[in-house]
């Protein structure tokens, strides 16, 4: 596999009504799988901030709007790369799961303060994965988005006008988070909650 491939990817439209493929390999076990697995682990959390900056822009103006249009590109391009490298190595790509953000977009300070909070989540879940990803160049290029979502974080806590220290970073290293974590803080806005992780489909 060629990195680079895996960093620019192919832009991709996502569709918004598409299937969770039912019971995925990566959602069953506490363990990450295969590479394979780990990548459509990424890639689900990567729809999930796609599709949430995608719905909730409207909420900001000026440098905001363009920081946050930024950010949403980025992910965007994430899920272009990361489904192009599960193709090239033979693998299916998970579907978009339905999504449901609740009242996580009724204002700009409830949808910042939600973006900060996946940021920061989905950054610490590459950090947990890494131990477990077997292709170095899938590795390096998976610590690659991981710091990309870090800055993303840092900017949304700078728009929310956090302190430094406690705010727009927290602490001298970071700590990863599992993947029940992650599952779990997910599992609210699926539509067909615990649809992911029980073997169900989720449709919109």
């Amino acid at each position: 596999m060629d990195r680079r491939s895996f960093v620019k990817g192919t832009l991709v439209a996502v569709p918004g009504a598409v299937v969770l493929q039912s019971a995925p390999a990566w959602a069953q076990s506490p363990s990450y799988g295969s590479d394979i697995d780990i990548l459509n682990y990424a890639l689900v959390a990567e729809y999930f901030l796609s599709e949430f900056y995608r719905r909730g822009k409207v909420q900001m103006s000026g440098k905001g709007a363009r920081y946050i249009q930024s950010i949403g590109d980025d992910e965007d391009g994430h899920i272009a790369a990361i489904t192009q490298t599960i193709q090239n190595l033979g693998g299916s790509p998970v579907q978009a799961p339905g999504l449901d953000y609740g009242k996580a977009l009724t204002s700009q300070s409830t949808f910042l303060e939600f973006a900060l909070r996946f940021e920061n989540l989905f950054a610490r879940a590459y950090l947990g994965a890494a131990p477990a990803i077997q292709n170095k160049e899938i590795l390096q290029a998976a610590a690659g988005i991981y710091g990309v979502e870090e800055r993303h974080a840092a900017i949304v806590a700078q728009l929310l006008g956090r302190e430094p220290e406690g705010g727009v970073y927290v602490g001298a290293v970071n700590e990863p988070a599992d993947k029940a974590t992650v599952l779990k803080a997910i599992e609210p806005y699926l539509k067909g909650a615990k649809a992911a992780t029980s073997g169900a489909a989720v449709t919109l």
